[in-house]
């Protein structure tokens, strides 16, 4: 059997909402690969229904399940996709024509972001999102780091850059903008308390204003209306809100301890 030659890496949690649509936009990969972080729901019979290979298991990080997602691909070529996000028609093409002469390495795609029905172009990479990531790669140049969010990643081997996008759907609502702003910085405020790098008040009081500033002025966010002034706020709450829940944290550990 001719071994294939791009897999489809998709990591997900409790997404059966999400996942049929996400494999079904990646059906043109020889392989697809799932990996199932304490799913309860439906998610494991959708990707069984769609010829998927699944991976099961309990990862504490971010990092950590999706170096195992890697790991457990056939390779040589990977696309690693979330569930919220789509291949599209454009990327399938794109990808089939790069592959053939691609040196190993890394290969960084543009992200069309929607928040409900609207396309919200500028305003991203405040850690409120992005607007491109390096989805597409060789196995053995891109690992994750553990963290539970927002983890940073090494990549070695060439660079290159396609221009078709992957559709991102990447909430339902600013409503639901703002409960992610809830659930990061909940998440980052425990790293930050691990890893014992809580930061000073006056950092994180300058990182309100630079957040917003490359969100809404250098990321173009105020092209977006109100849009943009929301992502901005996003941008400069969550180091506000990390700072102060790690603060609450290491408070209560403390206290626990006497």
């Amino acid at each position: 059997m001719t071994p294939p030659r791009l897999t489809a890496l998709i990591v997900v949690h409790n997404e059966e909402k999400n996942l049929a649509a996400c494999l079904a936009s990646c059906a043109f990969a020889d392989e697809i690969v799932v990996v199932l972080d304490r799913c309860t729901d439906g998610s494991r019979a959708i990707a069984a229904a769609a010829g998927a290979r699944c991976l099961e298991g309990a990862w504490p990080d971010e990092g950590d399940r999706r170096n195992a997602g890697i790991d457990a691909c056939a390779g040589p070529w990977i696309l690693e996709l979330d569930a919220d996000e789509r291949a599209t028609p454009a990327l399938a093409e794109a990808i089939k024509a790069f592959l053939p002469t691609a040196e190993p390495g890394c290969v960084l795609i543009p992200f069309d972001n929607y928040i409900g029905a609207r396309l919200v172009k500028h305003g991203w990479g405040a850690y409120n999102g992005v607007a491109a990531k390096w989805c597409l790669f060789e196995k053995g140049c891109k690992r994750w780091e553990n963290h539970s969010v927002h983890p940073g990643v090494t990549l070695t081997g060439a660079r290159a850059r396609l221009a078709a996008p992957i559709r991102h759907y990447v909430d339902a609502s600013l409503s639901d903008t703002f409960a992610r702003l809830n659930r990061y910085s909940d998440a980052a405020a425990r790293d930050a308390v691990a890893a014992g790098k809580i930061g000073s008040g006056w950092g994180t009081f300058r990182r309100i204003f630079s957040r917003f500033y490359k969100s809404y002025v250098a990321r173009a966010g105020y092209r977006e209306g109100f849009y943009g002034i929301a992502l901005g706020a996003f941008a400069a709450l969550y180091p506000l809100l990390t700072y102060l829940k790690a603060r609450e944290i290491a408070a209560a550990r403390e206290r626990a301890a006497k």
